[in-house]
């Protein structure tokens, strides 16, 4: 089974602080991933590498075959857990220069929404400003500009946080819905719950390490 991506001994210094100590992971295509470790541990820092935010310090990020380069923001949906939205622009104005920015066309852009709001039920949220929307509605917002463009690797910086459970139902359908459409997913978060619940394969980041990394049910019985 090939890999959609590939961490190879990645080192990032923050001053005298190692936020990544040589890390390595392989992620397989097609799998739902879970990132796991306690906040500080080093996920994001990671995550930040993989969409060329940050650089590493040393080591290498291999997507799809071939070596991270920035063209390569076009196949990746990322969502941070601080979710990233300007708060005084229109939500429909907003979520089409997102898609914009990752290489869809205006026409695009507006059919895949059209399709995700009236799938959210959210069509009269088009002319809103987000900040007049409640953080649970801001999060579906980020969703849909996340995954618009159909990224062949999702990346999900603590999904859930700040949905009610019945969003992040609906949210948790449509990830295992892309998932099985083909999209790979890298799911980062604390709570082992959501990973035992979601995911095929684990790494466990402690202390800016890698601790273990393989098949969940491989990693439950070590």
């Amino acid at each position: 089974m090939s890999n959609i991506l590939e961490v190879k001994d990645v080192v990032k210094q923050d001053g005298d602080y190692t936020a990544l100590n040589s890390v390595s992971l392989q992620v397989p295509k097609g799998s739902i991933y879970g990132l796991l470790g306690p906040n500080g541990a080093g996920k994001t820092s990671l995550i930040r590498i993989i969409n060329q935010i940050t650089m590493p310090d040393s080591g290498e990020v291999i997507l799809d075959g071939e070596k991270l380069a920035p063209n390569h923001v076009s196949v990746i949906g990322y969502m941070p857990e601080e979710r990233g939205l300007y708060k005084t622009m229109k939500v429909g104005e907003q979520a089409l220069y997102l898609a914009q920015l990752k290489g869809m066309s205006k026409a695009d852009a507006q059919k895949q929404l059209k399709y995700w709001f009236e799938k959210f039920e959210i069509e009269g949220w088009w002319n809103k400003k987000i900040q007049e929307l409640s953080k649970g509605m801001a999060q579906k917002i980020q969703f849909i500009v996340t995954i618009l463009h159909q990224p062949k690797l999702l990346i999900l910086d603590e999904p859930f946080s700040g949905f009610d459970p019945v969003n992040a139902n609906l949210i948790k359908d449509e990830i295992i819905e892309l998932n099985k459409k083909g999209t790979s997913v890298i799911f980062s978060t604390h709570r082992m719950e959501s990973v035992e619940e979601m995911c095929d394969y684990i790494a466990l980041i402690h202390k800016s390490n890698k601790l273990i990394e393989g098949k969940l049910e491989d990693v439950k019985r070590q």
